[in-house]
């Protein structure tokens, strides 16, 4: 371990002694480009002085940017660098304007800070990529390495380490009581007990900790054993493990933020591409197919029952807002119960409603829903009131549904599942399916559901009635 900081002392030293280098031929090239009055002499050694300190104290805590550090990409330290040379600029600028002193005419520091800036990012890139060519070519692995759990984010370390470290790190295996994939079951070796005599026996130089943070008393145990004997000791989050939940990991600068559920409708970007989807969509359909057939379809049903051609009901929307959803009407208006789902053989329903509930023709005017924005094309069906106050106190997950816009036709509905929900289990399976859509909607997969509701429709479902 100490000769591990030493080497990263040194390192740090290296690279500011080539930064300063750097900064001297941007001078020097600046004095040259400019032939101007202002040369090496006079105020030259002072600014240069206080260019360079100042790089060498914000460099020292902004830019360590090790070319030996094998977990920084080259954008995480180009934007270091860029970054640090910000905060110089502006730093210094202040410094001149505050303190009113002249060390250099204003209107060459953006030429130099441009020099310089290309000097030293290009200087330490350049040192990074011949470092890792060094290493991935010619260099012996220098860092041997046991895993602690197999989890999901401890085989996926291996994977990391097999193709982008296999020359300079060199797995040994894990160690897990819990039984191992597949892919790695020929690498356990042994249980988690048996993990301090084997680093005592053999050279272990890291030690990955990728099981659930909530063990905090094995985690402790195994820092201080690491620390003991001289082995690094590092975490790989396993948020699968500890929230016993699907997990996603963004980044905000630095830091990470852990979404419990995918939620690709949450981008601004995916809003917009799917409203327009379903601008284009249903402005198509309004005025292609309405014209044509909505004439037919009212005429039908104002010759087999009396009553409006239009049916509305208020239903819960996106977050439950609730707003006006409409239907051509199936059912007869002399027979109570419009908060009831249909059944099989239900009375309510009209000669030509079960046509149009057969082939989900009914549905048509939902796409003037979908125009106002109340609705889209594809989503979770929109379920009546009564539904939403009953399944939200039997179900956790119900709610969640509702963080998208409802939808004209839906996962669960293509999958089978729609219509009535009575039967055991069946709106646990249409929630299943509506979740399944929140969390993996695409483009593509709103044309795959339309696509398949368009099959259904001539085919036939056996639920619509």
């Amino acid at each position: 371990m100490v000769l591990y900081k030493q080497r990263v002392y040194l390192n740090q030293f290296l690279l500011l002694i080539v930064d300063i280098l750097m900064i001297l031929g941007a001078f020097r090239l600046e004095c040259y480009y400019q032939r101007s009055d202002w040369q090496f002499g006079g105020d030259y050694p002072v600014f240069f002085a206080i260019f360079a300190l100042l790089w060498w104290i914000l460099a020292g805590q902004f830019a360590n940017t090790d070319p030996s550090e094998r977990l920084s990409t080259y954008g995480e330290k180009f934007w270091a660098l860029v970054r640090t040379f910000v905060l110089h600029a502006v730093v210094l600028t202040a410094g001149i304007v505050l303190l009113q002193v002249h060390l250099m005419p204003m209107r060459y520091l953006g030429l130099l800070y441009g020099m310089a800036g290309l000097g030293v990012v290009g200087g330490r890139l350049v040192l990074a990529f011949l470092h890792r060519t060094y290493r991935y070519r010619w260099a012996h692995p220098s860092n041997r390495v046991v895993i602690v759990g197999a989890s999901r984010s401890g085989v996926d370390l291996y994977r990391f380490l097999s193709v982008h470290g296999s020359i300079t790190n060199e797995c040994l295996g894990f160690f897990t009581d819990a039984p191992a994939p597949n892919e790695v079951q020929n690498l356990v070796l042994g249980r988690l007990d048996d993990l301090r005599e084997f680093c005592q026996n053999n050279q272990v130089d890291e030690i990955y900790f990728a099981l659930p943070f909530d063990q905090t008393d094995l985690i402790q145990d195994l820092s201080s054993f690491a620390d003991d004997n001289f082995i690094t000791f590092r975490i790989v989050p396993d948020f699968e493990g500890t929230l016993r939940k699907n997990v996603n990991i963004h980044y905000h600068d630095y830091g990470p933020i852990l979404t419990v559920r995918r939620h690709p409708l949450g981008s601004r970007a995916n809003q917009l591409s799917k409203r327009a989807f379903d601008l284009a969509f249903s402005g198509l359909v309004i005025v292609g197919i309405f014209p044509i057939i909505m004439p037919i379809l009212a005429l039908l049903i104002k010759l087999d029952s009396p009553g409006p051609v239009f049916f509305k009901q208020m239903r819960p929307g996106k977050h439950n807002k609730l707003f006006p959803c409409y239907k051509l009407r199936t059912m007869r208006t002399d027979l109570s119960g419009t908060e009831l789902q249909a059944t099989k053989g239900d009375a309510r329903v009209t000669r030509i409603g079960r046509f149009l509930r057969a082939s989900s023709l009914d549905e048509l005017p939902q796409f003037f829903d979908v125009w106002l924005g109340h609705m889209s094309v594809v989503g979770p069906r929109p379920n009546m009131l009564s539904q939403l106050e009953e399944y939200s106190k039997r179900m956790n997950t119900y709610a969640h549904r509702h963080t998208v816009t409802p939808g004209i036709t839906g996962y669960a509905q293509v999958n089978g599942y729609r219509g009535e929900t009575r039967a055991s289990g069946a709106m646990e399976k249409r929630v299943e399916y509506d979740l399944k859509y929140v969390e993996n909607w695409s483009l593509l997969l709103d044309v795959k559901i339309i696509i398949k509701t368009v099959t259904n429709m001539i085919g036939g479902e056996k639920n619509a009635y």
